[in-house]
């Protein structure tokens, strides 16, 4: 599933082409991907003008010049297809499509059809039960040590298992809390209650560092994630333990038997070294 510096990227790319434009027609091919289309979902949009395009965790948030906002989430393999030029025939799985005025437009393209598209206002999205129970993006000035530390303390959750809760940090995933969690040098498997002081600094710092790094590089391209443009992302190549399970910890090159292990918490791929992760 594309993460915070996928949608990111998306949101960037998105933003920079459709940004004041006016949504001339939607094409809404399908009633339902994830959840049934909103009633009146192309009326709704056509005509409208883009105002912003935004991202609160892992959603995008377009919003109009009506104050609707249409909320948006990739789903698994869902892709945003930027395309200029004449409208060009639909291709497979491309559920839905938005012609806007000088032949710009963007095709939703889902197979999997886990991804998501519904309608709320600039005044209702906060409360938004999508929305509403998420933690503080972690690129915020407001995210830090001394909020990670509060919102771990007592909590003896597995430390990644933490970081995932979109309840406490917004928009993290599995690569790149793997990819924090070894640049901080903590293990996945400590209570996440013990991330404190020090610690918990250097986690957040960390956890900035490596989405900012990841942004940069247009998102890792894994499965079905491509820019909006359609070029890949690139930060695959600057991993350090994710999906490199059995090669030598970058970091421990004079420990020959030093190897990146993969591990599985609540389902889910973890990659870390035993010897630096502590």
């Amino acid at each position: 599933m594309p993460e915070l510096p996928e949608v990111e990227t998306v949101r960037a790319g998105l933003a920079a082409k459709i940004t004041g434009l006016r949504l001339a027609r939607v094409e809404q091919r399908r009633k339902d991907l994830r959840v049934p289309f909103p009633k009146g979902f192309v009326r709704r949009l056509e005509g409208r003008r883009v105002v912003s395009v935004g991202r609160r965790g892992k959603y995008l948030l377009w919003t109009f010049d009506d104050d609707t906002v249409l909320l948006a989430h990739l789903g698994m393999s869902g892709r945003m297809i930027l395309r200029t030029g004449a409208p060009q025939p639909a291709a497979a799985h491309e559920h839905v499509a938005f012609y806007f005025d000088g032949n710009v437009s963007v095709a939703f393209s889902d197979p999997r059809r886990f991804g998501l598209m519904t309608l709320t206002t600039v005044a209702d999205a906060p409360a938004h039960p999508l929305l509403a129970s998420m933690g503080p993006e972690p690129l915020e000035p407001a995210f830090d040590g001394e909020y990670l530390a509060a919102a771990f303390r007592g909590r003896k959750a597995p430390l990644k298992s933490a970081l995932m809760d979109q309840r406490l940090v917004a928009g993290l995933g599995n690569i790149y809390v793997c990819e924090a969690l070894y640049r901080a040098r903590l293990s996945p498997w400590r209570a996440a209650g013990s991330v404190k002081g020090a610690r918990a600094t250097a986690l957040a710092s960390s956890i900035r560092s490596v989405l900012t790094e990841a942004i940069a590089a247009g998102g890792s391209s894994l499965r079905d994630y491509v820019q909006a443009s359609g070029e890949l992302g690139y930060f695959q190549s600057r991993w350090s333990v994710y999906g490199r399970e059995g090669e030598r910890c970058p970091d421990c090159a004079a420990t020959a038997r030093c190897r990146v292990e993969r591990v599985t918490q609540a389902g889910r791929s973890t990659f870390y070294c035993r010897r630096l992760q502590r």
